[in-house]
C-alpha cells in the first residue's frame, strides 16, 4: 500500500537521521520540523504525512478502547450517560480544529517566505484567541450543563452521570484548545512529529487512568471524565514543553510570549477559522439528520449504518492526513513563491491518495462480511453490510481524488471556496442525493448510503476545476 511505503520511508528516514547524527535533503537537524519548500517531492510528503496517519489511528483505536471499558464496567446507563454528555465536546472540539487548522495555514504561508518574525506575533493571536474561546465554552458547559443534556432528550435513569461527564470535561476545554493551538502552530512550521508524541501520552495516560477510576474505584462516568481532563491537560502540556524546548529553532521562547492579539492576524485566523467551524458544524447536522432517517428503518439497518460509519471514519485517516499535510506544504511553498512545486505536490498527493483508497477499496469488495464480520455476528447485517461496503467504496475513490485538489483550496488560504466546497459536499449534495435515492428511486436505507457516497462528486469537479484555473497561484495571505 502507499500508505505502508509512507511509513516505510519515514522510519528509514529517521533511523538514518540518528545514525548519522545529521539531517539531510529538506530535514535540517538545527531548525524545527521541515523545511518543506526544498528537497525531493515524494520524500517530503511521506515523512511529514506518516505521523499525521500514525496520529490519526491511534485516536481512532484508543476511541474504541475508551468505548469498550465504558460499556463493560458502567452498563447501558452510563453507556448513554457518557455518550450524551459528550455532546459537548463534540461540538466544540471542531471549533477548536477549525481554528488550528487556520493558524496552521497561516504559519506555513509565513514559515515558507521565511518571515521568522511574523511567527511570533502569529503564534501570540492565535493562542490568545483561542484560550478565550476555549474559557468561554467552559463557563457555558459548567452553567449550562443540564439545560444543554434536557434539550438532548438525554433519558432520565442516565442523566446524573451525563451531567456529571459533562461537568467535568468542560472543564479541560482550554486544554483541548490549548493543545490544538500549539500542534497548528507546530505543522506550520512542518513539524508532524511532535503532535504524534502528544496524542500517544494523551491515549495512554486516559486509558491507564481508566482502568483504577473505574474499575477499582468506581467512579462511574466522573471516573471516565477524569481520565480524560488529565490525559488532556498532561497532551497540552507536553505539547507546550516541545515548543519551549525548540525556542531556539522556532523563535517562540514561552518567557516572551504575551497575551497580545494582532489585529491583521486575527481578521486572517478568523477569516480561515470561521468559515471551517461553521462548515463543520452543518455538515455534523447534515450526518445526524441522515442517521435519524436510516435509524428509521430498523435495527438491521441502523446496526449497519453505524458500523458502516465507524469503518468509514478509519478509512478517512488516510485521505484526510493527506489533504492536511498537503496543504501545509502547498501553503509553505506558496509563502516561498514556488508555484511549479505545489504542482509536483498535488499530483504525488493524487496518486498516492488515489492509490491507497483502490486498494482499501478492493478489500472491501472482496471481503465484505468478513470485515463487517468483526462488529457484528447477525446475518441480516451482513448482507446488508455487503451491499453497504460495495456502495462506499464510491465514497473512499471520491474522498481520495478531492484531497489533492481541496489541499490546494485550504494551503492557498481560499476560505470562502472552502466553505462553498463543505456546504455542497456536507449537506447540498448529501441530503439532495439522499432524497432522490430514497424518495425518486425507492431505494430506502440504501439510499442513504449512496446519497453519502457519491456527496463528494461535484466538490471533486470544482476543486479540481480550481487547481487547473492556476488562479490559486496568486493567492497569499501574507
Amino acid at each position: 500500500m502507499f500508505w505502508a511505503a509512507f511509513a516505510g520511508m519515514y522510519f528509514i528516514r529517521k533511523r538514518k537521521d540518528l545514525r548519522d547524527g545529521s539531517m539531510t535533503n529538506n530535514i535540517d537537524s538545527k531548525k524545527l520540523g521541515l523545511d518543506l519548500t526544498e528537497g525531493p517531492v515524494f520524500k517530503s510528503l511521506a515523512v511529514f504525512t506518516v505521523p499525521i496517519i500514525l496520529s490519526g489511528l491511534i485516536q481512532q483505536l484508543y476511541s474504541v478502547v475508551d468505548l469498550i471499558m465504558i460499556g463493560k464496567f458502567l452498563g447501558s446507563a452510563g453507556t448513554v450517560g457518557v455518550s450524551a454528555g459528550g455532546e459537548v465536546s463534540d461540538l466544540v472540539t471542531p471549533v477548536a480544529l477549525a481554528f488550528s487548522s487556520a493558524g496552521q495555514i497561516y504559519v506555513a504561508q509565513i514559515a515558507g517566505g521565511k518571515r521568522k518574525e511574523r511567527i511570533r506575533s502569529a503564534a501570540e493571536t492565535l493562542l490568545s484567541m483561542m484560550m478565550i474561546l476555549a474559557c468561554a465554552f467552559m463557563l457555558a458547559g459548567v452553567a449550562f450543563h443540564r439545560q444543554i443534556l434536557a434539550l438532548l432528550n438525554c433519558p432520565e435513569d442516565a442523566m446524573g452521570q451525563a451531567a456529571v461527564y459533562m461537568w467535568i470535561t468542560a472543564l479541560g476545554i482550554p486544554f483541548v484548545f490549548g493543545y490544538n493551538a500549539v500542534c497548528g502552530i507546530l505543522r506550520g512550521m512542518g513539524e508532524s512529529k511532535g503532535p504524534l508524541y502528544f496524542i500517544i501520552l494523551a491515549a495512554l495516560v486516559n486509558i491507564f487512568l481508566d482502568v483504577p477510576f473505574v474499575a477499582l474505584f468506581h467512579w462511574g462516568a466522573a471516573g471516565t471524565a477524569v481520565a480524560t481532563v488529565i490525559a488532556q491537560l498532561l497532551s497540552f502540556l507536553a505539547a507546550v514543553f516541545f515548543l519551549h524546548r525548540h525556542k531556539e529553532q522556532s523563535g517562540l521562547e514561552l518567557k516572551g510570549l504575551a497575551f497580545r492579539i494582532n489585529r491583521r492576524d486575527l481578521k486572517v485566523l478568523l477569516g480561515l477559522g470561521i468559515p471551517q467551524a461553521v462548515r463543520t458544524s452543518l455538515v455534523r447536522v447534515s450526518m445526524f439528520w441522515v442517521n435519524m432517517h436510516v435509524n428509521a428503518y430498523g435495527v438491521v439497518a441502523a446496526a449497519t449504518n453505524s458500523i458502516g460509519n465507524k469503518l468509514q471514519k478509519f478509512t478517512d485517516i488516510f485521505s484526510g492526513a493527506l489533504q492536511q499535510a498537503a496543504a501545509v506544504i502547498i501553503g509553505q511553498n506558496l509563502g516561498a513563491g514556488k508555484q511549479e512545486r505545489v504542482k509536483k505536490f498535488v499530483w504525488c498527493t493524487f496518486m498516492s491518495a488515489v492509490g491507497t483508497a483502490a486498494l482499501i477499496s478492493a478489500v472491501f469488495v472482496l471481503f465484505p462480511k468478513p470485515i463487517f464480520g468483526i462488529f457484528s455476528g447477525d446475518r441480516e447485517v451482513l448482507e446488508l453490510g455487503t451491499v453497504y461496503l460495495r456502495i462506499m467504496t464510491a465514497h473512499i475513490l471520491w474522498s481520495a481524488a478531492i484531497a489533492a485538489f481541496q489541499a490546494v483550496v485550504v494551503g492557498s488560504g481560499f476560505a470562502s471556496l472552502n466553505f462553498v466546497i463543505g456546504i455542497l459536499d456536507g449537506v447540498l449534495c448529501k441530503v439532495g442525493l439522499s432524497v432522490l435515492f430514497v424518495y425518486g428511486m425507492g431505494l430506502g436505507a440504501v439510499g442513504f448510503f449512496a446519497g453519502t457516497a457519491w456527496s463528494r462528486a461535484l466538490p471533486t469537479v470544482i476543486c479540481f476545476l480550481y487547481f487547473y484555473r492556476g488562479r490559486w497561484a496568486k493567492r497569499k495571505l501574507l
